[in-house]
């Protein structure tokens, strides 16, 4: 049986999944995303044990967040290539060691090489896993699944910060990382149960690779340091120039390369790309909320970190209910593009009433906005990536899945980073002392000046919230424009 044979015996709907596949899937999910959203907790504790902090520590959750992003579509493609299980298997297994490394880790330098190599299983474990779905299911089936992943995807998202913390209060941030690796060697195992799929053999393509994650990894680091070192650094200069020139010389080998590890035809497929533009709208508009609320919450309305935690639950606790909503409604034939034009517009709408936040009536005022939010966001992860993978070749999904977690890695990294850079920028101009600015952002408000403090962030966290409801609907246009056109659906066999 050649490769293409066997991809269409292993990726036909007679040729049924093991039942462990999708429990072991959403389970690596899960726990991948709980790693993004909660490692946080642990930095106070990974600060005071190493005698570290600043940027150093800040890449404590920054290089896992890089490495996840730039490896994620080299991932992708290479499931295809040498197989989604092993691929899967392999990235579940390199997750595991960095965890363990980092619980035992003497130094913040070891620290943070190993949440890189973390990030790099994690990566996989996403691209694969989704891949593996990709081809094991099919139709009514192949949406249901992604919208479980999706659901998961949320719920590691929201509850990952609690669970650390409970971890980390038994066990120490130590014994929290070991518990990651525990269940990520869980997972390896049960990887291994997974029926095998891979596309048409084929060489690599190592300087494709190689280019683009240079260039994601120059273009995050130089975002990520700007608000630290200062925009106009040579280092952040040189790393922005380097990765965008990276990024041409990549676009041009891809077009020229037998075997490109992103296919030129992908991106032209204009449904495909609005439907992968749709998911990074929606991360977009929910991840800076996420990440900066809290603080804002705690500072405005004097709420203990415990009561803003649950306040959040406005914006995650819809995540974990509406992708399979969404899925049902899909499955009974309502047309998924007249579900995430709304979407769209929830994400967009409340955005922009955050921008009307006021800390007279701080947690009342962000109540609906946070519903709006948190609703758009979940019926973006119930229909978005089932939509765009039904949209390309069998034997290019594990690239597709890549890409589409690629953007969300990306997205969350660069929103987090911009946000703050941004949110900070506008302190500074305000309050005129950039380490007063750097102090209010993060909720430290002083007695003497509070009245005034308060009223610059409330007034920079405005001005922020403004930008990004202007970026989400500038996003929502194109995504609309691009998903009008009917793009060539996967053929199945």
């Amino acid at each position: 049986m050649d490769a293409t044979t066997a991809e269409t015996a292993l990726s036909s709907p007679q040729a049924r999944p093991s039942a462990l596949t999708l429990p072991v899937v959403l389970a690596g999910v899960v726990l991948v995303a709980m790693s993004i959203s909660g490692t946080a907790v642990a930095l106070p504790g990974v600060g005071r044990d190493l005698d570290t902090s600043g940027s150093a520590l800040n890449w404590v959750v920054a290089g896992y967040n890089l490495a996840f992003a730039a490896m994620t579509l080299v991932a992708g493609s290479a499931a295809d290539r040498v197989g989604r299980r092993r691929t899967f298997v392999v990235s579940a297994l390199v997750f595991s060691f960095g965890f363990l490394v980092t619980a035992v880790s003497p130094s913040i330098v070891f620290t943070d090489a190993a949440r890189i190599v973390s990030g790099v299983g994690g990566a996989g474990i996403m691209a694969a896993g989704g891949a593996i779905l990709a081809s094991s299911y099919e139709g009514a089936a192949r949406n249901r699944a992604f919208a479980l992943m999706g659901t998961m995807a949320g719920v590691g998202v929201a509850v990952g910060p609690t669970l650390s913390g409970l971890l980390i209060s038994a066990t120490g941030w130590r014994g929290s990382f070991v518990v990651f690796t525990v269940v990520g060697l869980l997972i390896t195992s049960g990887g291994t149960r997974i029926r095998e799929s891979r596309a048409a053999t084929g060489r690599a393509d190592w300087p494709g690779s190689l280019l683009f994650v240079a260039a994601l990894a120059l273009l995050m680091f130089a975002l990520l340091e700007a608000p630290s070192l200062g925009w106009t650094h040579g280092a952040v200069i040189a790393a922005a120039v380097g990765g965008l020139v990276a990024l041409m010389v990549f676009a041009a080998v891809q077009r020229r390369s037998a075997a490109p590890v992103l296919d030129p035809a992908l991106i032209a497929n204009r449904s495909f790309l609005g439907w992968s533009l749709a998911t990074l709208t929606t991360s977009v508009g929910f991840l800076g909320v996420l990440v900066f609320l809290p603080t804002y919450l705690q500072a405005a309305a004097g709420l203990t970190p415990a009561a803003a935690g649950t306040a959040m639950l406005l914006l995650t606790a819809p995540v974990l209910v509406t992708p399979l909503a969404a899925v049902a409604l899909v499955n009974k034939g309502v047309p998924a593009r007249r579900l995430i034009v709304p979407a769209l517009l929830l994400v967009t709408v409340g955005n922009l009433w955050l921008s009307a936040l006021s800390p007279h009536n701080t947690v009342l005022g962000a109540a609906s906005p946070l519903l709006l939010i948190g609703v758009g966001m979940g019926i973006s992860f119930g229909i978005t990536d089932g939509q765009a993978m039904a949209l390309v070749p069998a034997q290019s999904v594990g690239m597709a899945a890549g890409f589409l977690n690629t953007l969300r890695g990306a997205a969350e990294a660069m929103v987090i980073a911009a946000f703050g850079a941004a949110l900070l920028g506008l302190l500074g101009s305000r309050l005129g002392d950039g380490e007063r600015a750097a102090s209010v952002s993060a909720g430290q408000l002083s007695d003497a000046h509070r009245h005034a403090e308060l009223a610059a962030l409330t007034w920079s966290w405005r001005m922020t919230q403004l930008g990004i409801a202007l970026l989400c609907l500038l996003l929502s246009i194109t995504v609309v424009a691009l998903i009008r056109q009917h793009g060539p659906r996967r053929k199945t066999v």
